[in-house]
């Protein structure tokens, strides 16, 4: 046996005791959430066919993903790095259902690499999609539901981004460039603009309100009042005009102070088809939550349906908190007493954790405080306070 048997892979870490119970608490807090508003629960595999899990989604999806060989089939599975279109296949194959359909999920995705310098590649990733409704009361609906989860969070005043990958969409035809979108959207993400200006002064023929357009793109950012500056400055496409009104729309409808709008985020362009959005929070250094609509992700599955959701990872949830605080907890000896027995049913049936101490030990126990302990006295077992 060597020294180094305990070790990890690069970017996996185990979660100890008190964190796991307020990520678990978490888990169970959102989905009686989503329930509650009408979401039914799935559970989609961990792998399936890579066919199925790269559906609708990027080529940034198809990298993230781990894949190995089916020793049944000899087809190619993919550890899901995502469940989105997991959950998307559930509604359009399996369901089958006519109108609207609420879903939501919770498992674990992994990654093939993380995605920033301190993210782990394992992922609990929990969400809520919305499926046959392409009016923007799903989109409110689904974004709200993503305020209120980090709410049950304590995640103190998050800010709102909205996005419509319309935008940059419409000038990227306007300049005949879609052989070049992902450098383009590259430089859009990076607001380098230097570089904006380089790709297009060495392609020909991009019409030059086009080319302005696309340089004033990344400034293009800030409050609601961003979508009178784009409506003024941008081109009138018919595709701008479309994505400029389904912003205005949900911000109006919005009942949220810290709203913002970034006409350059274009993470997400070649899978989003309607508004997208980002949920940030102090003490996070990215995004906690993102979603948006993706109404064509299930056309493969031989059914298009109207989607929105969003997901976010109970596990950078957690860890932008506060250190999770340890449970209290009750002291009992272990003898063999039946009132002693049923004292202890009476009190874990009422909510309290009650640790039965074997004779002759201690308990080495990080998660809990022991701020009461069970005594006899005259005959009774009753609760007393250690201070």
């Amino acid at each position: 046996m060597t020294t180094s048997n305990w070790l990890l892979p690069e970017h996996l870490s185990d979660i100890l005791p008190a964190e796991a119970r307020r990520i678990e608490e978490l888990r169970r807090a959102m989905l009686d959430l989503y329930r509650n508003c009408g979401f039914e629960l799935v559970a989609p595999p961990l792998v399936e066919y890579t066919e199925s899990l790269f559906v609708g989604n990027s080529h940034d999806l198809t990298l993230q993903t781990n894949k190995l060989v089916d020793q049944l089939s000899g087809r190619t599975m993919g550890v899901r790095a995502d469940m989105t279109s997991q959950v998307a296949r559930i509604d359009a194959h399996l369901l089958n259902r006519e109108g609207v359909a609420r879903l939501c999920y919770c498992g674990s995705v992994l990654h093939a690499r993380p995605s920033g310098l301190l993210a782990d590649r394992e992922l609990l990733q929990i969400g809520a999609e919305i499926y046959g409704y392409a009016g923007y009361e799903a989109d409110l609906q689904v974004i709200e539901l993503a305020l209120e989860s980090l709410a049950l969070a304590g995640v103190k005043d998050p800010s709102l981004d909205l996005n419509h990958p319309g935008v940059s969409r419409a000038l990227i035809e306007a300049a005949g460039m879609q052989d070049q979108a992902a450098e383009v959207l590259s430089l859009l993400k990076e607001k380098d603009v230097p570089g904006l200006r380089q790709l297009l002064d060495a392609a020909k023929g991009v019409p030059d309100n086009i080319a302005t357009a696309l340089i004033r793109l990344p400034s293009l950012y800030g409050n609601a009042q961003v979508l009178d500056e784009a409506a003024s400055v941008l081109p009138d496409l018919p595709g701008i005009r479309a994505a400029l009104q389904a912003l205005r729309t949900l911000v109006e409808a919005l009942q949220v102070s810290a709203v913002g709008i970034d006409l350059a985020d274009v993470k997400g362009y070649d899978y989003h088809s309607g508004v997208s959005f980002a949920i940030f929070g102090a003490g996070w250094p990215e995004a906690i939550v993102r979603g948006g609509r993706y109404d064509s992700a299930a056309t493969s599955f031989g059914r298009a349906r109207a989607a929105t959701g969003f997901s976010l990872d109970l596990r950078k949830v957690s860890a932008g908190l506060a250190p999770a605080e340890p449970s209290r907890a009750v002291r009992a000896p272990w003898l063999a007493e039946p009132a002693l027995t049923a004292k202890i049913r009476q009190l874990r049936q009422e909510g309290h954790v009650v640790v039965q101490f074997f004779p002759g030990t201690t308990q080495s126990i990080d998660e809990f405080v022991f701020d009461r302990e069970l005594v006899c006295d005259n005959g009774q077992w009753v609760l007393k306070s250690t201070n």
